[in-house]
């Protein structure tokens, strides 16, 4: 029998990445909330890699930070070391990357969900949904409590019917040895959900003390503070140095002599894993011609002593990873801490889900995160505020929030999902984005701030100073429009010194400053430079540099558009579409998409069903206007 434990607007199941985002967005927005989770001692818990950022995550990290997210902010206030990724290169490509103080993380993030109003934070093992006449309307946990919502987000990671592997060692389990959820993902296959199975894995930690750092080479900080949230104004100092060391011959002969071992390959896996974070085995199977492979060294905070062994990914059996440890250069007395594992897990087929990430076969019902087939603490969170933004306004009775492609690399993240699907562990990279050059590190406020604000995830004042960092930004660059500089010593010796021609005649600063080798910085001494914040100048720069290949991109996405606005309606019978090929017609039938843009991105429908479907549906608004 189970008991009414209360009712609520959002429920979110699960407190990592995704769950803790979705439950903040929610409540936020005015939503009661209720987040149950395994383990109040786990909440935003990294059971891979201590990091957050890298290439087109950390720009993901700063469009939450902009839509009022908090994984920005707690990353700022915990990290043990930051770096800007990508510095000799163009701004497009850009990211952040920070170690993170595992432990402290988890604190900060507890505390921040803690002091939310209208955010209930309960300990709770989700066994079943509550579905009424095909609508989503609640939870029932393993004890008998019946928590009722007008929309639920699932976000339960790597949970569902997880189990660990590693050589022949195979049991029930999430990560780091917490209970799998079982219940639950039957539950889904009873309600018809289609589910996968996907693998990811982790590597050994070893003891800092056993490390002999001096056979490494040091990978410290950036010197230049930097930060993910735009709210952020101070910054850690002392920041702890990585360490980069190397696999060698001796270490691959002992993972080629003991393949069969390693559930990878003896036949125990059956989940697919992820292409670009692969095993230590498949690299060396992958990539047999390559004498070694980087493993880097991270510390997992300041007040432990373990070590994270990136790049060192195996389910090889412990008794072999002692030996393969030792072998590595500075690695030849390390003790391991945590032996490594690989893990299987469900997830659901992620065509099944609209943009809004709500499913549409159970409305009311919204997943985010891993569950949806993806890999990364970033790509979970872009997900959860997504889903608790669009649940919230599910039952606010407000417009759904969908992110385009030329917008966010949320928009590219989820319409990859729900578009295309993944059959594999899905990761964000910068060349899945068309419009990359729009979609930078140092421009995610200018895209998502208003956003946010419009939706009550961004105060006043935060808003205030957005609102007047752009005013001086565009005041700044019609400064720069007006200005003449004329040919001078000092001028030509500024000029000269960077490596940039000399002037012979007069010209504005403005187009002087589109010359690749000068910067604002630079060329501040004789442009009269007023005195302007770095993120000011930084960004009068980059518009002013790169102002005709943006001018092209957006030009392209002007054309995206209009394919965008071309709406599908719900109620197209595809099979009465004649010309249509077969494989367009199942797969449109299935992903269902809501414009001819989304259409034509779904593999398998070619341009001239696009062609056809475009005809089909401009003469049923022909005849529609005719009756």
């Amino acid at each position: 029998m189970t008991y009414d434990a209360g009712h609520y607007d959002v429920i979110v199941v699960g407190a990592g990445h995704a769950g803790v985002e979705a439950g903040l967005a929610a409540a936020k927005m005015g939503a009661k909330t209720l987040m149950l989770t395994l383990n109040l001692d786990m909440i935003a818990f990294m059971p891979c890699n201590p990091s957050i950022g890298g290439p087109a995550k950390g720009i993901v990290v700063r469009e939450i930070d902009a839509l009022g997210g908090v994984m920005g902010k707690v990353i700022d206030k915990t990290y043990i070391q930051m770096r800007l990724l990508n510095t000799g290169k163009g701004p497009a490509v850009q990211a952040l990357r920070a170690q993170a103080d595992k432990p402290l993380y988890i604190k900060e993030m507890k505390n921040i969900i803690e002091n939310e109003k209208n955010l209930t934070l309960r300990q709770g093992m989700v066994d079943s949904l509550i579905v009424e006449d095909g609508v989503c309307k609640g939870v029932i946990t393993e004890t008998h409590a019946a928590y009722r919502a007008e929309t639920v987000i699932i976000t339960t990671g790597t949970f569902m019917r997880g189990k660990v592997l590693m050589g022949d060692l195979e049991y029930e389990s999430g990560p780091n040895n917490q209970r799998p959820t079982i219940k639950l993902s039957e539950n889904l296959e009873e309600l018809g959900l289609e589910i996968t199975r996907f693998k990811t894995g982790t590597p050994p930690r070893v003891n800092s003390h056993t490390i002999d750092y001096s056979k490494t080479e040091i990978q410290p900080g950036d010197e230049k503070p930097q930060s993910f949230s735009y709210e952020t104004t101070e910054y850690i100092t002392d920041q702890i140095p990585c360490w980069l060391t190397y696999t060698n011959e001796f270490t691959h002969e002992i993972i080629n002599e003991n393949l069969s071992l390693s559930s990878m390959y003896s036949g125990m896996k059956r989940g697919t894993g992820p292409r670009y974070c692969p095993s230590i085995e498949d690299k060396i199977v992958r990539f047999n011609d390559k004498p070694h492979h980087q493993i880097f060294l991270e510390p997992e905070g300041r007040d432990t002593e373990e070590v994270y062994v990136q790049g060192l990914s195996t389910s090889l059996p412990e008794s072999i990873q002692h030996g393969m440890v030792r072998s590595v250069k500075g690695l030849e007395n390390a003790e391991i801490m945590r032996a490594g594992y690989a893990i299987e897990y469900d997830a659901i087929v992620p065509t099944q889900l609209w943009p809004t990430l709500e499913t549409k076969n159970i409305p009311g019902l919204f997943t985010a995160g891993q569950i949806n087939g993806t890999s990364g603490y970033e790509e979970a969170a872009a997900q959860g505020i997504m889903s608790g933004i669009n649940a919230a306004a599910k039952v606010l009775g407000k417009d759904p929030v969908i992110l385009d492609r030329s917008q966010a690399y949320i928009g590219v993240l989820i319409d990859d999902l729900v578009t295309k699907g993944t059959n594999e562990p899905y990761r964000l990279l910068t060349s899945r984005a068309e419009y990359r050059l729009l979609l930078r590190h140092d421009n995610a406020d200018l895209r998502m701030t208003e956003l946010g604000h419009q939706l009550g995830l961004i105060s006043e004042e935060r808003y205030a100073k957005f609102v007047e960092k752009y005013r001086l930004v565009e005041e700044e660059k019609k400064r720069l429009q007006k200005l003449v500089v004329k040919p001078s010593p000092e001028v030509n010796g500024i000029l000269e010194e960077a490596g940039a021609a000399p002037l012979k005649e007069a010209l504005k600063a403005y187009d002087l400053l589109k010359r690749p080798e000068l910067s604002y910085d630079l060329l501040a001494p004789i442009i009269d430079a007023p005195e302007l914040s770095n993120e000011v100048t930084d960004q009068v720069g980059i518009q002013i540099k790169y102002e005709g290949y943006i001018k092209k991109a957006n030009e392209q996405v002007d054309r995206m558009l209009k394919m965008e606005d071309k709406k599908i309606p719900s109620d197209i019978d595809y099979d009465d579409i004649g010309g249509l090929a077969t494989e367009a017609k199942e797969k449109l039938k299935k992903v269902r998409p809501l414009s001819v843009g989304q259409a034509s991105r779904i593999s398998g429908v070619n341009p001239a069903d696009i062609s056809i479907l475009i005809v089909y549906i401009e003469q049923g608004n022909i005849a529609r206007l005719a009756n």
